[in-house]
C-alpha cells in the first residue's frame, strides 16, 4: 500500500516510518524542507519526498493521487500565538487535497479531550479532529495524553525537574491526573489501527494501564532511577509563573511550557480501552516505559527527540534559506590549523556540544547559554539527541545543525539563541587544515554593538577550540 505520512521529520513520525517501512508498505513522506530529512540508507528504496507545507495550497498539489492510506501528525502548539487558527487551516487544506485523491484511510493523533473545560492547545486538537473527519474517506481518530519515550518532551521534562531539583515547591496542577502511555504502544496503535474496518469513523483513546497524578510521575520516575525527591504543593503559583518555573528549571521553550501547563490543569483520562481489545495491544506501565526509554538512552538509541524539532527554540525558518553563509554586511572570525590526524578530527567535530561540551573555556560556553536563558532563549538546555552522530535539522545546544557531511568534513551550524542579528559557526577541512569561520550579520547598531562586545572572548575561545579539535589528544 502507498502511505502518506505526514510530520516525518518529527517526533512520531520519525518512530512510525520504520515500522511502516517494515510492514511493507510504500512511504510518501511530507516535509517542509527536505533538507532535514535524513532517513536511514536501508529505508530509501520504499520511500519518497515531497516538499509540502499545509499553509500553502499550491503546494498539495504534490501530493500523488494513487495513495491508499494516511498519517496526520501536525501540530503548531508552540509556533506561534495564533496556532489554533493555522491547525484549523492546515486541517482543512489537508482534507481538500485528499478529497481528489484515492485515498481510502486517514489517521489523526490527537489528545484525550473528556474533561468539559478543555485548554486552547486541546480544544484546537478537537476541532482538526472535526474538520478532518468532514473528507470523503474513512477516518480514525487515536487521543493520547502522556507519551513516554526517550527523546518525548514529557519525558525530557519530567527527567529534568526530578534530576535536578532535589526538592520542588510545585503548582497545584501536579494534582491533575493523567494516563500516560509508552511510545512502543502509540506506534503499535497507529499501525494496527491503518485499514482495519472496526476502527473507521471513530475515536479512540489510547492509554497504559496505569492512571497518576503528574506528582506521582515525578516521584514515579525517582524511584525509578533510585532518588530521593520531596515535593511541596502551593495553591497560590499562577500559570504565568508555573510557565516561568517550567522554563527556567527544564528544557522546553517558554511558549511550550505556557501550553503545556494550560493543558496540565485538565484531567487527560481515557474513557474506555476498547481498542485494546480491537487491536489486541496490551500496553506496558509507566515504570516499563521509563525502563525502555533509559535503555534506549543508554545505548545510544534515541530515534527521534522533541529537542531536534523547531517547537524547542519557538521559531521557524527553512534550512535552504540559512545554508548560504552570507558575507555582505557581515563580521567574521576566520581562523586555520593544520589536523594532526583528520579522523580524530572529524570524530570530535561530530561529538561537539551537549554532554562533550565545547572543548574549550565550557564554562564561559555555559554563562553564555545561562544569559541566554535569561532573555528567553533556548539556552544550552537541549543538548544533542546523540552522542557522536549530526544530521541536518538537529538542535546543537543554542545552535541548529544546517548542513552535515562527514565524508567531507563540512559542518555548518546557524545560532538559535537571542541575538542583535543572525550568526553562522562553520567547521570545513580542506587538505590538511581544519577552516573554522563564524559569521555574524548584524541588526542595526544593537548588533554592531554587541559583535564588538563580544571579540575580545572570540579570540580566547574560538582560538583554544580551534587547538583542541585539530590535535590528536
Amino acid at each position: 500500500m502507498r502511505i502518506l505520512l505526514t510530520g516525518a521529520t518529527g517526533y512520531i513520525g520519525k518512530r512510525l516510518l520504520p515500522a511502516l517501512v517494515e510492514a511493507g508498505h510504500e512511504v510518501i513522506c511530507c516535509v517542509r524542507d527536505t533538507k532535514r530529512f535524513n532517513p536511514p540508507k536501508s529505508m530509501r528504496s520504499q520511500i519518497s519526498v515531497i516538499e509540502v507545507d499545509l499553509l500553502k495550497e499550491e503546494t498539495l498539489k504534490r501530493i500523488p493521487k494513487d495513495i491508499n492510506g494516511a498519517y496526520y501528525l501536525v501540530h503548531s502548539m508552540s509556533s506561534s500565538k495564533d496556532y489554533a487558527e493555522l491547525e484549523e487551516k492546515c486541517a482543512i487544506n489537508f482534507r481538500n487535497a485528499l478529497n481528489d485523491t484515492n485515498i481510502q484511510h486517514v489517521l489523526y493523533l490527537s489528545g484525550i479531550v473528556n474533561d468539559d473545560e478543555l485548554s486552547e492547545h486541546l480544544s484546537s486538537r478537537r476541532n482538526v479532529e472535526i474538520e478532518l473527519g468532514k473528507g470523503s474517506y474513512q477516518f480514525t481518530t487515536l487521543r493520547a495524553g502522556i507519551i513516554i519515550g526517550s527523546g518525548s518532551a514529557s519525558f525530557e521534562i519530567i527527567r529534568d525537574l526530578v534530576e535536578k531539583l532535589p526538592f520542588m515547591i510545585a503548582p497545584k496542577w501536579l494534582n491533575t491526573k493523567c494516563q500516560p502511555i509508552g511510545i512502543s504502544d502509540v506506534i503499535a496503535f497507529l499501525t494496527k489501527s491503518l485499514f482495519n474496518e472496526n476502527t473507521y469513523n471513530q475515536s479512540f483513546d489510547i492509554g497504559g494501564p496505569d492512571i497518576l497524578t503528574y506528582k506521582e510521575m515525578l516521584l514515579g520516575f525517582a524511584s525509578n532511577r533510585n532518588l530521593k525527591r520531596r515535593i511541596f504543593i502551593i495553591p497560590v503559583m499562577t500559570p504565568k509563573l508555573s510557565s516561568y518555573w517550567l522554563y527556567f528549571v527544564t528544557s522546553t521553550s517558554y511558549k511550550l511550557a505556557a501550553s503545556l501547563v494550560d493543558s496540565m490543569k485538565v484531567e487527560v483520562i481515557c474513557e474506555d480501552n476498547r481498542i485494546n481489545s480491537i487491536l489486541d495491544v496490551e500496553p506496558i506501565g509507566y515504570s516499563d516505559a521509563l525502563n525502555r526509554a533509559f535503555n534506549k538512552i543508554e545505548n545510544n538509541e534515541i530515534i527521534s527527540s522533541w529537542k531536534d524539532s523547531y517547537s524547542s527554540s519557538g521559531i521557524s525558518y527553512d534550512i535552504s534559506e540559512f545554508i548560504e553563509v552570507p558575507t555582505f554586511g557581515c563580521y567574521q572570525d576566520k581562523r586555520k590549523r593544520t589536523i594532526e590526524d583528520r579522523a580524530t578530527c572529524i570524530d570530535k567535530i561530530w561529538s561537539i556540544g551537549g554532554e562533550t561540551g565545547w572543548y574549550y573555556a565550557n564554562w564561559m560556553w555555559r554563562l553564555r547559554g545561562f544569559l541566554d536563558k535569561l532573555v528567553g532563549g533556548v539556552g544550552l538546555r537541549r543538548g544533542r539527541t546523540h552522542v557522536n552522530s549530526i544530521n541536518t535539522g538537529d538542535s546543537v545546544d543554542f545552535w541548529r545543525v544546517l548542513y552535515a557531511d562527514r565524508e567531507k568534513g563540512r559542518l555548518l551550524l546557524f545560532a538559535e539563541m537571542k541575538l542583535p542579528g543572525e550568526a553562522w559557526l562553520e567547521f570545513k577541512i580542506i587538505d590538511n587544515e581544519l577552516h573554522q569561520t563564524a559569521t555574524f550579520r548584524p541588526l542595526g547598531l544593537a548588533g554592531r554593538l554587541y559583535w564588538y562586545a563580544v571579540l575580545p572572548f572570540h579570540g580566547l575561545i574560538f582560538k583554544g577550540m580551534l587547538r583542541k579539535l585539530t590535535t590528536k589528544e
